[in-house]
Formats: structure tokens, sequence, C-alpha cells
């Protein structure tokens, strides 16, 4: 019996699952599920509820299950990209404390220079980082939370990232990976260690809160019953850690070694290369990511990029969907730009 597996990811605007056969490649069902923002919000709130990537995520993977008519016992493993640096705050007993404040919530400017302020400045901030402390950062959101709403603080048990609490919930596991985990802000991006002097500058207690970290190959833990009743899939299913969308679209697009570099247009605007040593940016306009194949991911981002992609639509009058069919024909490990448009975020 053929194997296949299951890819998930969890962005901004959607979660999408596919489906692919593990010995062609092929994709063989796919699923997608769109949402928005909490609405009504303060100007720089940006914020989702987690239920909302859970709900999504079992619509996208029914779509694409039924869609390829693969039975749940033929599904061998699953894994799950996610926007990165989101604040999912969890209480002692795993439950969401407050809706996460995502990479796009710039309300936290003011607790970033606190952050660094408190370490000895910017410049003690990049030795101690690699990064600086900036606002799309998970680090922020921490201290915004306990300036802002001290109560919730008070209860705050475990710091998750969106794709570490979608891996929680498919497993009961919770556990950070290196390349995900290095858009905290709260890492030495060198070393792939917690830097203490920086979590310590936002909580004492803070460092206890911080899920133990892995290696994306790795297994996160196995898919429990009530996530497999939820899927249609199989109890036990094998999880892997799997990764931030950047990381995971760095491996889907052949950037795993030198030489390349992902264009990647969507909610945000990325550009990203791999490289086998850390690159760091003292200024913070490259953010000097770990990858997630035990390498680095200098990356370039921007905000608002969809339009981008509609113009280019535009231009060479493209309806979305045949837009979309050209940019899947773009081969990994081909000469030049890799560019991956993101319509539904």
């Amino acid at each position: 019996m053929s194997e296949y597996f299951l890819g998930i990811d969890s962005g901004t605007q959607s979660t999408k699952a596919l489906i692919v056969d593990g010995r062609t490649g092929e994709v063989v069902g796919r699923g997608s599920v769109p949402y928005d923002l909490i609405p009504g919000l303060a100007p720089g709130h940006c914020e989702q509820h987690p239920r909302t990537w859970v709900d999504a995520t079992v619509g996208a993977v029914r779509k694409a299950l039924s869609e390829s008519g693969v039975k749940p016992e033929a599904v061998a493993g699953i894994g799950v990209s996610g926007q990165q640096h989101g604040f999912v705050p969890l209480d002692r007993e795993g439950r969401v404390i407050r809706p996460a404040k995502l990479w796009c919530d710039t309300a936290t400017a003011a607790q970033c220079d606190r952050i660094m302020a408190a370490v000895g400045g910017p410049r003690r901030t990049f030795e101690l980082l690699g990064n600086l402390v900036l606002p799309g950062f998970t680090a922020s959101k921490i201290l915004w939370l306990k300036e802002n709403e001290p109560e919730a603080f008070r209860r705050l048990h475990t710091v998750l990232l969106p794709h570490d609490y979608l891996n929680y919930w498919l497993t009961g596991e919770k556990v950070m990976e290196y390349g995900d985990a290095s858009g905290t802000a709260l890492m030495d991006v060198r070393s792939r260690r917690w830097s203490e002097p920086v979590v310590s500058a936002i909580d004492d207690d803070l460092a206890g809160k911080l899920p133990p970290l892995r290696p994306s190959a790795e297994p996160c833990g196995r898919l429990n019953g009530p996530a497999a009743e939820a899927l249609g899939l199989r109890p036990g299913t094998l999880v892997a850690a799997g990764g931030g969308d950047n990381m995971m679209a760095a491996i889907g697009t052949g950037n795993v070694s030198p030489g390349v570099v992902t264009a990647s247009l969507g909610t945000s605007g990325t550009i990203f290369a791999c490289c086998d040593k850390p690159v760091t940016d003292e200024r913070g306009e490259i953010a000097a990511f770990c990858d997630s194949t035990g390498r680095w991911l200098p990356l370039l981002c921007t905000m608002n990029v969809t339009i981008a992609t509609e113009l280019t639509r535009q231009l060479l009058g493209l309806d979305t969907a045949r837009l979309d069919e050209l940019a899947c024909q773009v081969k990994p490990g081909c000469d030049g730009l890799l560019l991956l448009p993101y319509f539904s975020g």
C-alpha cells in the first residue's frame, strides 16, 4: 500500500492542506479554509483566536482527504508550517488565555524599546541575539501582556507560536522548533539557545514558560484521539516538529544550500536565502533566522504585499487560477528567483 503524507500550512488569511503521494511526490488532494483577523480592534492591534486555526485545519484536511480518496490508515505522517512570531499564551491546563497577537501586530513598539534598554541597548541586544527586538517578533508581545493584562499574564504557563499550538492540538506535546523559535527575539540564533539576559529582561520566571527546542526533522509526537476523530485520520499517526512558514517554504523551493534565493509574496513579502553560517545585520534590516535544516536563513521582510500578486496578474492579463498554475510549474533548484505567489495568505 502506498504511503501518503499530510502537509498543513496555517497562514494569516487561511489554512491550507495537501495530501502528497510518498512515492511520487504528486499532490493528490487539496483543501483550504479562509478566515480573517478579529474585527474592531484598535489601530496596530492584529489578533486571531487559535481556535480559528484549529477549525480551519479540520475543514482544510477533510477537504483534502475527500478530494484525494486516500484512506486514513494510508496517511503515514503529518507536518505543519505556520505564520511566524505570533504569541499563543496557555495556562497551566493548556487552555488559551487570550487571542494570539500576530506577527503584523505593531502595538508593541514601546515594549521593544524597553526590552533592549533593559539589556543594555540595541548594540548589546544584537550581541546577545544576533537580531534586534522588533515589533513583529514575539518577545515584545509577551511584555505587552505583562504590562497591559497583568491578570492574564499571571495565568501564563506556556509560550507557543502558531504552528506550535497546532502541533499541541494534534499531539498534546508542547515543543518549539529552532527555525520558528529564532523569530521570537528570545533566542541567540548563533548558538540556537534561549538568551537568558533577554528572557529575564521580560520576566524573571519566563524561562520556565518556554518549551523545549528540537530540530524540525524530529517528531513532535503522535496524533491523539480527539484530533484524529476531528480530522478523520488514524490515532497514532506521526507528527513532525514542522516549522515556520518561511523555513518550510525554503525547503519546498529547494532553498537548502547556498546560492538559491526565494521570494514569497503574500500577506507579508519575504526574500530569503540559505547560508552555512549565521548572517547578522546590526541595523535590523535583515533578520538573522535559523532555517529548518540546521543552517541559517537571512531574511528581508515587509508587510502587505498581496497587492503585488494582483498587479502581476493584471499586467499579464491572467486570472488567479492561471497565475497560480504557472507558479506551480516553477521547479525547485532552477537558476534564478523562485517566486511563490500566495493568493489566500
